[in-house]
């Protein structure tokens, strides 16, 4: 039995080793014809002798099946968020005031570390004796999303630390992104898979970060770059930049675009350099980070509430494209409300392909004065949701149409009436399907009951059969029905029936949040939750009150 626990234990090592010249160093040390025997001679004898079983073997990576229930995660320190600046002035400004508070000249000059802000999704990796043991979004800073399962579905992300020199305990920080290749061609597949696409890469990071089932995480090819640790002195290291060397050397992917730079005027150079080479890039960025080098100068530094005082995120400026307004549309919500929207000609911005692009109010569009057939400018606004910001006007050529708002519901036909003072029309008609069906699509959004499995496919597939017509009609639906009536299949039925199960007795925020009403957004509901506990002291409370 010792010979069988050893030939484990150095396949365990090989592949570690080959994993990590293949992901992390992108050098190949043997073929992947050898490396798929080693793997499948490590599964079978961990197959045949379970007690040799660890959950850092490489074999590990994919959890067997999906965990229901989201941990909380506390971080060993707090995770802030960074100040941004936005122009070369206020780099400016901030090297002035890390001076001053360092008590040095102005006169000096200040070692930087640079680096490319990864526009991704925030983790922290914990090592327990070199072995992972935990992984976590960052959450609100101090609490985050235990989401370890997932994490260790990423290649890049070591299951235990190469060479034996490390603390105990050893939490590092890092951006999990998608590269842009992958996120491509996801969204290529989801419209015929009747998924909707994702918005930005970053989106497609998160959403796949957040999957409840592992295997599908490992699906997407995710990505990660540590940039830092927790207990930086835990390593015995003096400056960012060598800590950055000394966790690449336990087997962490570091990007290898940082530099040291001598003075804020270097900074500057390196900003103004990938502002302009940012889109050669394999990954979407959104700016610079720019942190003190000296780990003593960042102690003595410190932080505030929201974020550390020794390091600043330069954030580029948004990226702008032209395309064609192919049509104005309008979309009906689940207050009723008509909301016009233009469909383009797809154009890619910032790494995410707009097709899309909601235009709020038919006031808006004739302040904009936006025609179908336009040549617009369209934008990312905070990098994420799409924009129109305005025509091409110099390139009209007389036939663009202008745009007449529906004075009847797109979907019923029912009026649409705008009342004096308000800017939207609304749908009178309270049983169109539209708002019917929004409606129940918010009821199990993430942010109200949060019901895995119930998204838009499946809630227009229960109503086309006549399952469901309003929310509550949710909590009636049995697995057989499902099955028999609306064809899904006995697992996802039953699975769903599950969790619908689970969210019978949500939080008054979330209810309240579901409910749609108009005007009650998630901050208004956690108010009136914190102020009135339950829903029946809320229904007590009258107008007059």
């Amino acid at each position: 039995m010792e010979k069988i626990r050893n030939r484990i234990e150095e396949l365990r090592r090989l592949i570690e080793e080959y994993e990590y010249h293949y992901f992390v160093l992108d050098s190949p040390k043997i073929s992947d014809k050898e490396f798929d025997r080693l793997f499948r001679e490590l599964q079978e004898l961990e197959r045949h002798h379970p007690e040799f079983l660890d959950p850092n073997s490489p074999t590990m990576r994919i959890a067997p099946r999906p965990h229901d229930q989201v941990e909380r995660h506390v971080h060993g320190s707090p995770m802030l968020s960074l100040e941004n600046v936005y122009s070369k002035d206020e780099l400016l400004s901030f090297d002035s005031r890390v001076k001053r508070n360092l008590g040095l000249p102005q006169s000096c000059k200040i070692e930087y570390d640079a680096e490319l802000k990864i526009d991704g999704l925030a983790v922290a990796l914990t090592y327990e004796k070199g072995r992972l043991s935990a992984g976590a979004t960052r959450g609100d800073g101090l609490v985050g999303e235990d989401i370890t399962a997932n994490l260790r579905t990423i290649k890049t992300v070591p299951l235990r630390l190469r060479g034996s020199e490390y603390p105990d305990t050893l939490e590092v920080r890092g951006e999990v992104y998608m590269p842009l290749s992958k996120f491509v061609e996801l969204n290529m597949e989801r419209p015929s898979k009747g998924l909707p696409i994702f918005s930005s890469p970053r989106n497609a990071a998160a959403g796949s970060l957040r999957q409840k089932d592992p295997r599908i995480t490992s699906q997407r090819k995710l990505d990660i770059f540590v940039y830092g640790a927790a207990d930086p002195l835990s390593l015995h290291v003096q400056r960012h930049s060598d800590l950055l060397s000394r966790l690449s050397s336990l087997g962490f992917k570091i990007n290898p675009h940082n530099r040291v730079c001598q003075g804020i005027g270097e900074v500057q150079n390196y900003v103004s350099y990938w502002d302009s080479s940012r889109h050669n890039l394999k990954y979407q960025i959104d700016g610079i980070v720019v942190k003190v080098n000296s780990i003593q100068h960042q102690l003595k530094l410190g932080s505030s509430f929201r974020s550390p005082r020794w390091a600043t995120a330069y954030k580029f400026k948004e990226e702008v494209a032209v395309t064609r307004v192919k049509d104005i549309m309008v979309s009906v919500g689940s207050t009723g409300a008509l909301t016009p929207y233009a469909v383009l000609e797809p154009a890619f911005v910032s790494g995410a392909r707009l097709s899309l692009a909601p235009l709020h109010t038919e006031d808006e569009i004739k302040r904009k004065d936006i025609r179908i057939g336009d040549l617009v400018l369209v934008k990312r606004a905070g990098e994420v949701r799409p924009e129109v910001i305005g025509p091409v006007k110099e390139a009209r050529t007389g036939d663009e149409r202008t745009f007449i708002m529906p004075d009847r519901c797109p979907v019923c036909g029912s009026p649409a009436v705008r009342k004096p003072g308000q800017a939207i029309r609304h749908c009178t008609s309270p049983d169109c399907p539209a708002r019917l069906f929004q409606r129940i699509v918010r009821f199990a959004s993430r942010p109200a009951l949060d019901i895995p499995g119930l998204g838009y496919k499946t809630i227009g597939r229960l109503m086309e059969r006549g399952l469901i017509r309003d929310p509550g009609d949710i909590f009636s639906l049995g697995p057989s029905e499902l099955v028999t009536k609306a064809k899904l299949g006995p697992r996802q039925s039953l699975s769903l029936v599950r969790q619908i199960e689970r969210k019978k007795h949500p939080p008054l925020s979330r209810f309240l949040y579901g409910l749609g009403i108009k005007g009650v957004g998630q901050h208004l509901a956690q108010i009136l939750s914190n102020h009135f506990h339950s829903l029946d002291e809320l229904a007590r409370i009258h107008e007059s009150d």
